[in-house]
């Protein structure tokens, strides 16, 4: 949302934007990954987007969760709404593709949370785009996102990260080939400091760090598109049916003030209304 409210602006496309940081998150301890049953899952996240189409009435959502993307066709509302509605997996696999065949010797790790890389969404899509299965590594990072919420730049969070890469590149062979780091998780690449630094203390050099968010922002502004006025007016929001604690959105608020001041002043007063959805 901060990167497609800096080049919104500046683009010119439209006069005024309104983006609405709707956060899908149903309860204080434990998102959907502590969920059970995938259809608790579909069923949860169906219910957070027909909260979000009631109160936002939006032109457009995008969902900029890598979790509930690969949800998203299976939910009733994505069957039945008129709304484009847009996931964030095409953008990531196509990122990943692109630097595949660009780079014929590497091969791709995907870091993700425990349902994406279940889900299996990417490497399916990779593989079905004539990459072949054995280019593609997968490593689910448990608790990840929550570590880098609340802390991006270092400690326990650094910890972790270094763990998952160790995890990932324990059977490749020696010497390794050129690697590719997918980011399938939106928070990942807050940390993306603390990924380089982890394959470089592992040997590995020259490691492409890909993270799909800015592919998504492309999405909203086509190249072809024309420019019509001088400035752009963006108005930012962020509505959570939940709290959020101030550590994490002073923590995330501080990275986002470097790229759309508008939508970090928008999370430091996040509007909590229990009845969301």
């Amino acid at each position: 949302m901060a990167e497609a409210a800096a080049r919104l602006e500046k683009a010119g496309i439209h006069k005024d934007v309104e983006l609405v940081f709707f956060n899908a998150l149903f309860a204080e301890e434990g998102g959907y990954n502590s969920l059970q049953t995938r259809e608790e899952k579909i069923k949860t996240f169906d219910a957070a987007l027909r909260g979000l189409e009631k109160a936002v009435q939006p032109d457009l959502i995008l969902v900029a969760c890598n979790t509930l993307s690969v949800l998203l066709p299976d939910t009733p509302f994505a069957r039945e709404t008129h709304i484009t509605v847009q996931g964030i997996v095409g953008s990531g696999v196509d990122l990943f593709w692109k630097a595949l065949v660009e780079n014929p010797e590497a091969k791709l790790i995907l870091f993700g949370t425990e349902t994406t890389i279940a889900e299996d969404s990417h490497r399916k899509a990779l593989v079905e785009a004539g990459i072949p299965a054995d280019r593609i590594i997968a490593q689910a990072c448990p608790e990840l996102q929550a570590y880098i919420e609340t802390d991006w730049r270092d400690g326990d969070t650094g910890l972790l990260i270094s763990a998952y890469v160790d995890e990932a590149t324990a059977g490749l062979p020696q010497p390794a080939p050129l690697l590719l780091a997918g980011l399938v998780c939106t928070h990942y690449g807050y940390a993306a400091d603390l990924w380089a630094g982890a394959f470089a203390e592992k040997g590995f050099t020259g490691v492409k760090i890909l993270d799909p968010n800015g592919e998504m922002a492309d999405w909203l502004i086509p190249k072809s598109a024309e420019r019509r006025y001088e400035k752009t007016a963006i108005s930012a929001r962020v509505l959570s049916k939940v709290a959020i604690p101030s550590a994490k959105r002073e923590s995330l608020a501080a990275w986002l003030e470097r790229v759309s001041p508008a939508v970090a002043a928008a999370l430091r007063s996040a509007e909590i209304n229990p009845s969301l959805f």
